[in-house]
């Protein structure tokens, strides 16, 4: 899906995934404070994150032509690839 999308919709795809990743992220460096990222790594990991979901889903053959569906799959990689880097980060630091 993303790997057949021309430079313009893929700027414009990456350019709105990373707005709302400036926004999530921003709430998350408010509630985590120090054991987070900063807000610009938090939206970074964020956009990462989200493409990372949806270029996996792609591989395996999940069928993410409903807009809908593509980004509640994006949201759960990015959500989930911000909380591991957290979970690491949190022990690395009591280790």
């Amino acid at each position: 899906m993303l790997l057949r999308l021309d430079t313009s919709w893929l700027l414009m795809t990456v350019a709105s995934v990373a707005v709302f990743g400036f926004f999530f992220g921003t709430a998350l460096d408010a509630i985590m404070q120090d054991d987070g990222f900063g807000s610009t790594g938090n939206t970074l990991l964020f956009t990462f994150g989200f493409f990372v979901a949806v270029l996996v889903a792609n591989s395996y053959g999940i069928d993410l032509k409903d807009l809908k569906f593509a980004v509640a799959w994006g949201l759960g990689g990015a959500f989930a690839f911000i909380s591991v880097l957290a979970l690491i980060k949190a022990g690395l630091a009591r280790w």
